[in-house]
């Protein structure tokens, strides 16, 4: 797969869906039909050389070829973990860079992908937010971290499933109309046909995306962000709470029209001596009360620039039992790629960054 050129005019095929691809070719004289020809070339054989689609018309080849370009991501750095997550570094045509996270046996193979250059949100644990938000990501490049990891990792022949968590960089519903493309994308059967029930969408709580979400006819599964057990603990770690506060944060949730046999999951850091006490497990039992949810907790995954502390197990598993106790569903994460910095919360790529004021004020204004 060849990466798109910066000085290269021509759209990128790879960010329409199906029916704007059968449009496109309309407008040029060609049957639409072809257009599931194409997209299968594209996302699921990861050819990005019209030439080389061998049971397309030569002269629609050329015509192709001359209107449009399949940009892909260019992967520049692979790290991998002792525990076999491995880590992708990418660039794109305008030299901007995000990471991607492939972990294995979770117990399917799990793709972490992201969203934005960086991130707005400026939440106090991560090292993403440190960044700011340089950018939004297209549908194309959003959908092309899939295609990179699926193809290097053999996993994009039709009988090999997949799972995708939109939890790398970035707040996936600030980029809302891009972000639920590329799952379209990426869901549609002419391609990797990836299921919506296998795919989870994280956010720190944008409860107008978060309406938004539980209308799409294309509806991957919720994981909220939560961090906190009260209003003034969450406005300190999540800024974002400031606008979209716990209680209507909490209310959209009630709200979600979760699908049958499926949960919102709510994803709780775990920072030491800051919302690990027994007081914020019995604040969070109440706070999740009425609501099909999981909570997965997450001890911090500390990291240089991160001004906490990991709690130790016994603390950890204090917390989790006071949660089961009172018949909540709940799980500890185990960390993966820690030593590689691909956990949540540590992916970050130096030389990329937006002044913290600026991400601060982007955050607000949401």
């Amino acid at each position: 797969m060849t990466p798109a050129s910066s000085n290269d005019a021509r759209p990128d095929i790879a960010g329409l869906e199906l029916a704007e691809l059968e449009a496109r070719l309309a407008e040029l004289g060609a049957p639409r039909y072809h257009a599931r020809q194409i997209f299968a070339w594209i996302h699921r054989r990861g050819v990005t050389d019209f030439a080389a689609m061998s049971d397309l018309p030569k002269g629609l080849r050329s015509r192709l070829a001359d209107a449009w370009t399949v940009g892909t991501p260019k992967l520049t750095r692979k790290d991998v973990s002792i525990d076999g997550t491995t880590k992708y570094l990418f660039e794109f045509a305008d030299g901007t860079r995000i990471e991607s996270v492939y972990i294995p046996d979770t117990p399917a193979q799990t793709f972490c992908i992201s969203s934005q250059v960086g991130c707005a949100m400026a939440c106090a644990f991560c090292l993403t937010g440190k960044m700011g938000l340089i950018r939004h990501l297209t549908a194309a490049e959003i959908e092309g971290q899939v295609r990179v990891l699926a193809h290097d990792l053999g996993l994009a022949a039709p009988d090999r499933a997949f799972n995708i968590v939109v939890m790398g960089m970035g707040e996936p519903l600030h980029n809302y109309d891009a972000t639920l493309k590329a799952l379209r994308i990426v869901g549609d059967p002419a391609g990797f046909g990836v299921p919506a029930r296998r795919i989870t969408l994280s956010t720190v709580g944008l409860v107008p995306g978060i309406e938004k979400l539980g209308r799409e006819p294309f509806m991957p599964n919720l994981a909220i962000s939560l961090h906190a057990s009260h209003e003034e603990q969450r406005d300190a770690l999540v800024p974002v709470n400031r606008k979209y506060d716990l209680e209507a944060l909490i209310e959209a949730c009630k709200r979600f029209p979760v699908k049958r046999r499926s949960r919102i999951t709510f994803e709780y850091v775990l920072l030491k001596g800051v919302n690990d006490t027994p007081e914020d497990a019995r604040r969070l039992v109440k706070l999740l009360d009425g609501i099909k949810g999981k909570i997965n907790l997450l001890p911090l995954n500390a990291a240089p620039g991160i001004p906490f502390e990991r709690p130790d197990d016994r603390r950890v598993d204090a917390f989790a039992k006071i949660l089961a106790d009172k018949g909540l569903t709940v799980s500890v994460r185990k960390s993966r790629g820690r030593d590689i910095r691909a956990a949540c919360g540590q992916l970050i790529v130096e030389g990329q960054s937006n002044k913290k004021t600026a991400a601060q004020k982007l955050a607000s204004a949401l």
